[in-house]
């Protein structure tokens, strides 16, 4: 079987979930015997210019995996960030608009040509995530061999009409949980076949929570946010319940960062929060371990590696409850709490701080929910079994 993934963007460093997950799978898939290939643009990566070929055009090789890059097309970026600027204030757009906005979206027109001139040399084109003109346009040249894995949240962009007509087309479905694909129902009621897979975790890495302590020299109890630090992440949210929780209980609890992006903190509490940046692998594995609490408070996600990653380390999580993803992966594993509003975050940090031992029972839990559900092994096996029963029947019913 030969496949390929079609990602704007793609290399072993890029920041993003859709990224790791795109990268991940693949070098997977293909350690299990599947040949993969990547179509990409030249863009380096999201918060790159769009207009502008990072890379040179041609063929690569990224971790054993045959990389082809495509020149950009240009756009007009004025045009396009005056409609993004409305869909970030969760403003309704025309028609007309919802068409510039994917024109004027990052495109590659030799992308296109190379996929309809060599779709009988590939099984599969997985697209991924839902969201760009490399998807949207690239799914419709051969529906009947392209899956989507759409990485999909409710989110203002989910509501464009022109959306609905991809999810309907397309040969598959893959979802990283059951709430994404809840969503994708409710949003687009696709009558393709619709799967749940999950993301893949890789279960191996080692980590030393002491090392972690004496390296940064943080040896109060603390909570962890892992990831990029922007609004999108609701991380200044995140800065006020954890100020005004430190107001009303003093204590030496901690707010340790990690991860790129810059991010005003309240000077009511610039001593209690610590500012790692971006840091190692290994130190990030090391800042799970050594954590009381890991807090990601999104409400856009659609899986949750960082989730995931702090359960292999025994580290319970706190979720915002209206992301209905994390909240789902919190009740199924009891590895974590979730909060709607400071009342409710207050108590559960509160309720967390004071219990050591259910802390270490529900990171326990959540540790053999993610072995249980999201190791190579198991995602790996599930795709395999996936692509060929699509594949099966696409032949049945040629």
């Amino acid at each position: 079987m030969k496949i390929a993934f079609i990602i704007p963007w793609y290399g072993e460093n890029i920041p993003g979930g859709a990224e790791t997950e795109c990268r991940t799978t693949a070098e997977n898939l293909q350690k299990a015997g599947i040949e993969v290939e990547i179509l990409t643009t030249c863009a380096k990566e999201f918060s790159s210019d769009w207009n502008t070929d990072y890379y040179n055009e041609g063929v690569y090789q990224v971790n054993h995996i045959t990389v082809r890059r495509f020149s950009v097309r240009k756009r007009d970026t004025a045009l396009f960030d005056s409609i993004n600027y409305k869909l970030m204030l969760n403003q309704k757009i025309s028609i007309k608009e919802e068409e510039i906005f994917i024109h004027e979206m990052i495109n590659s027109d030799n992308l296109y040509t190379f996929i309809q001139d060599h779709g009988p040399e590939y099984d599969f084109f997985l697209f991924i995530p839902y969201m760009f003109g490399t998807t949207y346009y690239g799914s419709q040249i051969h529906p009947e061999k392209s899956i989507l894995i759409p990485c999909l949240h409710d989110e203002s962009y989910a509501h464009l009409s022109i959306y609905k007509k991809m999810f309907k087309k397309v040969a598959a479905l893959i979802f990283l949980s059951e709430p994404e694909k809840d969503v994708a129902n409710c949003l687009y009621q696709p009558t393709c076949r619709q799967i749940v897979i999950g993301g893949g975790i890789d279960t191996t890495f080692s980590f030393n929570p002491e090392r972690f302590r004496k390296k940064y020299k943080i040896f109060e109890p603390f909570i962890l946010y892992a990831g990029r630090k922007e609004l999108g992440k609701n991380v200044p949210l995140l800065l006020d319940f954890f100020t005004r929780f430190k107001q009303d209980n003093p204590s030496t609890l901690k707010l340790v960062l990690i991860g790129s992006g810059n991010i005003g903190i309240p000077s009511e509490c610039k001593e209690e929060v610590i500012d790692l940046g971006f840091v190692s692998r290994q130190d990030k594995y090391d800042a799970y371990a050594a954590a009381t609490i890991l807090c990601q408070p999104s409400v856009n996600e659609s899986f949750s590696i960082v989730i995931m990653e702090s359960w292999l380390c025994e580290t319970p999580v706190l979720v915002h409850g209206n992301c209905t993803v994390t909240q789902d992966f919190c009740v199924k594993s009891n590895g974590g709490l979730y909060f709607i509003d400071y009342f409710e975050f207050k108590e559960s940090v509160q309720f967390l701080l004071d219990r050591p031992l259910i802390r270490k029972k529900m990171g326990q839990s959540g540790k053999q929910f993610v072995l249980n559900n999201f190791g190579w092994g198991t995602i790996v096996n599930n795709y395999m079994k996936e692509l060929l029963k699509i594949k099966n029947l696409r032949h049945v019913t040629e």
